[in-house]
């Protein structure tokens, strides 16, 4: 049986003192990396981008120079939701998707205006659900998409009940072990999940300087990259396609760093990215 809304208390959502503190940042969060290129055409993302940026945004005048720059990010930003939403297999509208950490709603509402489909998407930040369930309702679109205040790990949905999942820069907030046992018994047999991440490169041994202060900059945990494919294939889920995003993401960040929404945290990224110690990955893998 599906928990209703009613029941989902911070008590029963929020169970230890990191997902607190985790929920305390996010509903904090004001930044405006993510809410300036939002704005430009009311698409909300909380990700990073893919792709070459256009060097002409540096040009002209100075007084536009930041007002191209923040909408070739939010390009950059989209076209990464459309990688993701590319690998979800086929959708039909019939079908039933889960956002897992849908942030202010962006990919959700996307793959809905792609294939027609319903989409659920969970936070445990109430801020960012009431602000996803603002966008879809100012799209008419409440029918078919919604969000939630749930956690990921127990989101109370109907065992098979979905015929996709994905996380986008979201797991690094929970035990991925405990993450796909959940999403297992969601999915149906055949179903796909996708996860873009970054994760740190074991091969090179204990996490990087870098990558610990990717870390404490956002109160995650982040995980290596064979922890992925551990925790995948412990709950059968099994890759059929990974795709190594780190040289295409580099870009975003170098513009970004350029600009004046830039966090402080883009330094650490770039040396993480090019140093080898951090990789951007999809991970497209089948229920069976």
């Amino acid at each position: 049986m599906s928990v209703t809304e009613t029941e989902n208390t911070v008590a029963n959502v929020l169970r230890t003192a990191y997902q607190k503190s985790v929920a305390n940042y996010w509903n904090a969060e004001k930044n405006d990396v993510n809410l300036k290129l939002g704005e430009i055409d009311d698409l909300y993302h909380h990700h990073y981008g893919l792709g070459d940026y256009d060097p002409s945004v540096l040009e002209g005048p100075a007084e536009t120079r930041e007002r191209r720059m923040i909408e070739e990010m939010h390009r950059l930003e989209t076209a990464q939701a459309d990688v993701l939403l590319d690998h979800l297999g086929e959708i039909r509208p019939e079908h039933r998707l889960l956002d897992a950490g849908s942030g202010r709603g962006g990919t959700s509402i996307m793959a809905n205006a792609r294939f027609g489909c319903s989409v659920d998407g969970v936070s445990i930040s109430q801020q960012q659900v009431s602000f996803a369930n603002e966008q879809a309702a100012r799209r008419r679109i409440t029918d078919k998409v919604g969000f939630h205040f749930r956690n990921m790990l127990d989101t109370g949905f109907d065992t098979g009940s979905r015929r996709a999942i994905w996380t986008n820069e979201t797991t690094m907030y929970v035990d991925l072990f405990e993450l796909y046992e959940e999403f297992a018994r969601l999915l149906e047999y055949g179903g796909r999940y996708v996860c873009i991440t970054g994760c740190s490169n074991d091969v090179q041994g204990l996490r990087s300087k870098a990558v610990s202060k990717i870390d404490e900059h956002y109160t995650c945990n982040i995980h290596s990259r064979s922890e992925y494919f551990k925790a995948l294939s412990a709950n059968g889920l099994v890759p059929i396609d990974v795709v190594d995003l780190t040289a295409a993401t580099v870009p975003y960040w170098e513009l970004r760093a350029r600009s004046e929404v830039a966090t402080g945290i883009e330094e650490a990224f770039l040396t993480a990215y090019k140093e080898g110690s951090f990789h951007y990955l999809l991970i497209a893998a089948d229920r069976i």
